[in-house]
């Protein structure tokens, strides 16, 4: 995998450190099935969703997908413990993800069409780590970490490429498919036409975004400081600072409905990320 530039920048150094921690491979020693059974905690997040269908919350970690269960501790989903990377929530029970088999290697893109019990490939396998998904218009946005390329496609296997540019996350528009936003180490930078270009990154700087109402765009900075725009990202007010350090994930369902992911666990708002309740617990641990 690409490592990423050295940058002297405090904010971009933190971005720098957010991006190793959320760099695993399949190769690490911790990758091997032997760790987060059942009834433990997970250890490192990639990704948060809701299923629709249900509206349980599912969890993309280092060592597989997992779900809380009747008492709240993590419960694995299906049997596999791979590095589960870029994950999103595209319908009821249908999520999509990349990552790294536990035996090496990139996932490319690969679907689950029943919660996560099973995974299918469907592409760019061995040659892709998609380490931010979006699913909105019909199409699956993403960025491909290894080649450091955001691609597009409609039916999860022809792919057209887009912009070359060192990020962490990617937010599409909920109301238009052109505006594509992406985390670097400059700030936030803005794409108008699909993720094919974007104009420089501008502060302020954050980890991850997440887009899902018109007034309703989320960014999380590398501290963990909650900041949302009603603008479409022109301007933003922190809302608070979500308990837990450094930020893993962050998902809005709602405009008022947010997930994410620190050090010290999953939180949940529901009124816009002024307040969170813990959901999920987590045992930190250092860079994959």
């Amino acid at each position: 995998m690409n490592k990423r530039p050295a940058t002297v920048a405090a904010t971009a150094l933190a971005l720098a450190l957010t991006l190793a921690a959320c760099s695993g491979n399949g190769d690490s020693a911790d990758s091997n099935g032997s760790s987060a059974a059942p009834g433990t905690t997970v250890s490192h997040i990639h990704g948060l969703g809701l299923d629709p269908a249900d509206q349980h919350l599912y969890v993309a970690t280092h060592e597989g997908v997992y779900t809380p269960d009747a008492k709240g501790e993590p419960q694995l989903v299906g049997d596999s413990k791979d590095d589960f990377m870029g994950f999103t929530v595209a319908g009821d029970k249908t999520f999509y993800a990349s990552g790294h088999p536990t035996s090496g290697g990139n996932k490319g893109l690969i679907r689950s069409t029943d919660a996560g019990e099973t995974w299918e490939a469907l592409s760019l396998s061995g040659e892709s780590d998609f380490h931010a998904l979006e699913s909105a218009h019909g199409t699956v946005y993403g960025y491909d970490s290894t080649n450091g390329l955001v691609r597009t496609t409609k039916d999860g296997v022809s792919w057209r490429e887009g912009a070359r540019l060192e990020a962490l996350d990617i937010a599409v528009s909920p109301t238009d498919p052109r505006v594509v936003l992406a985390t670097t180490a400059e700030g936030v930078a803005r794409s108008s036409d699909g993720g094919k270009t974007f104009a420089p990154g501008k502060e302020p700087v954050m980890a991850f975004l997440t887009w899902t109402a018109k007034d309703g765009l989320y960014g999380i900075d590398t501290s963990g400081g909650l900041n949302r725009s009603t603008d479409g990202g022109t301007t933003w007010k922190k809302v608070s600072t979500v308990p837990g350090g450094r930020p893993q994930a962050l998902t809005a369902v709602g405009a008022e409905h947010v997930l994410a992911a620190t050090q010290a666990g999953v939180f949940e708002s529901k009124d816009g990320g002024r307040t969170f309740k813990k959901r999920l617990a987590v045992t930190s641990t250092g860079g994959h």
